[in-house]
């Protein structure tokens, strides 16, 4: 047994998937198809657009997070930044690894109260709450300060147009070798082109249908 699959964990996630599924926003649903992609594009807008998101839980999928459990474990990492906190669905992932690997710190940074409150009852739960700290506001300012010497991976999963500003204040804390986990890359193309540019020090692929994984060369 691990610590994700074990008690109190697994059951812990499972409950909140399905609390993920069944989470409703009357407001989202009256915003326009086209109103939408503007926002989610938006790199002046974003928090005005998910503070009318902060009903939907917007988690990873159960892959995903499975995958972040295997990543930060294969690569014993002992320091992991992730940019969306939401209700702390792939926080658990991440921070069970840490748990598995002996310890380390997970930075996680959410400018919704609300989410923030809820995060911190479930990494409780988990038995995790130890390995985490959640940063609140906005991550431009609470990531730019602060970070470890050597971070071994990163998770991109809060506002897409904001994907290359938060990997510009971590990657010179990368260890060579550090991952960058990117979630719905299909509105992030300038992310996308600068992480599968050689030039820039990364080797990236897509996984899935929107999923990025890219390492750092050094």
């Amino acid at each position: 047994m691990n610590t994700l699959t074990a008690l109190p964990m697994a059951p812990l996630i499972e409950r909140l998937y399905a609390h993920a599924s069944a989470a409703t926003s009357p407001v989202f649903n009256t915003i326009s198809d086209d109103e939408r992609e503007r926002l989610m594009r938006s790199k002046t807008d974003y928090l005005e657009f998910y503070g009318l998101l902060k009903d939907l839980w917007l988690p990873v999928s159960r892959d995903t997070g499975k995958l972040l459990y295997m990543l930060a474990r294969s690569t014993k990492a002992r320091a992991i930044i992730e940019f969306g906190t939401s209700f702390g669905l792939s926080t658990l992932h991440l921070a069970a690894a840490l748990r598995d690997n002996g310890g380390g710190v997970l930075i996680s940074s959410e400018f919704e109260s609300s989410k923030i409150a809820l995060a911190r009852e479930h990494l409780i739960e988990g038995g995790v709450s130890d390995l985490v700290d959640i940063r609140e506001g906005d991550a431009l300012v609470t990531l730019a300060t602060d970070l470890p010497d050597a971070v071994d991976l990163l998770l991109l999963d809060g506002a897409k147009a904001l994907y290359g500003d938060v990997l510009s204040l971590v990657e010179d804390h990368f260890k060579p070798g550090a991952l960058v986990v990117a979630d719905n890359t299909d509105y992030c193309p300038d992310y996308l082109a600068y992480v599968r540019s050689p030039e820039n020090g990364y080797l990236s692929v897509p996984l899935g249908d929107d999923v990025e994984l890219s390492m750092r060369l050094n």
